[in-house]
């Protein structure tokens, strides 16, 4: 059974995250800055109050034809935040991503932030368990 914590030792657990009172311009630059399509907002403690992705900005900015340098993030963040821990087994929180159109989920160790899981990421360590597998398999054919 693979978890999240296997996901985040190959990927790592580094989260960039931003403040409810910053602007949205801000947000979208630094989610540029680090190629990176989400964000955790988190409050002067640290603790996670939401998320903000590029979704948001299509749907609450653009869309809305709001002004990015005027409006705040906490206007316009998903504060419905799901989350995970790292025990989470990686085919349920897949399923639940994608039965939720969900692409990122913060990770949560002892009440802390602890990492961020995309779909990718789970995508990309499917791929990486079934290159193993076939592996395994091409080299039992060849000795038998």
């Amino acid at each position: 059974m693979s978890t999240v914590a296997h996901v985040l030792q190959s990927k790592g657990c580094a989260v960039q995250t931003i403040s409810p009172d910053a602007t949205v311009l801000d947000a979208a630059r630094r989610m540029n800055e680090h190629r990176i399509g989400s964000l955790v907002v988190v409050d002067d403690s640290g603790k996670p109050v939401g998320i903000f992705t590029e979704r948001d900005i299509l749907t609450r900015i653009v869309a809305a034809e709001k002004p990015p340098s005027a409006t705040r993030v906490r206007e316009v963040m998903s504060d419905r935040l799901l989350t995970c821990s790292p025990e989470t087994d990686v085919d349920q929180l897949r399923h639940t991503m994608r039965t939720r159109r969900l692409r990122h989920i913060p990770v949560i160790d002892s009440g802390r932030l602890a990492g961020m899981v995309s779909l990718g990421d789970l995508n990309t360590a499917e791929v990486k368990v079934l290159c193993q597998t076939i592996e395994y398999l091409e080299q039992y054919s060849v000795r038998t």
